[in-house]
């Protein structure tokens, strides 16, 4: 007697199982995409790890995990723009020629010293500027 495979009498199983299986495989396979607060955990445990925190490192680590608890819970905004905003709004109140000035050092241009744990941030911009030509007498 001659007994037939489940091969055999459906020809497209056997081309559908191996493409189902190398889906799974790509898929396994893929890279896993950071999210903004796993990379942000990261950056916070390594400073931690460094001694760079200005806490002791129990401290930094249990801090750091417990941000990025709350981060991954949706609790925190790991997102830059509202800190952009900010920095945008300081220079609202100035007058035109140094709210410009302002927002160049807001965005990174010139010079940068110092850190918020030191006391804070020295943000410098030179312009050259020319004075007008005297009028001719």
């Amino acid at each position: 007697m001659h007994k037939l495979s489940l091969w055999h009498t459906h020809p497209i199983r056997g081309p559908l199982c191996i493409a189902v299986a190398l889906a799974c495989t790509c898929v396994l396979a893929a890279p896993k995409i950071e999210s903004p607060a796993d990379a942000r955990y990261k950056q916070e445990r390594a400073v931690c790890l460094s001694d760079r925190s200005h806490q002791d490192r129990t401290t930094c680590l249990r801090e750091a995990d417990a941000a990025h608890a709350e981060a991954r819970r949706g609790g925190l905004d790991v997102d830059s723009a509202p800190y952009a905003d900010n920095a945008r709004r300081r220079c609202d109140p100035l007058p035109d020629a140094q709210r410009q000035a302002c927002q160049a050092r807001m965005q990174g241009q010139g010079s940068i010293s110092g850190s918020a744990t030191t006391g804070g941030i020295l943000r410098e911009l030179s312009t050259p500027q020319t004075d007008p030509l005297p009028s001719p007498r």
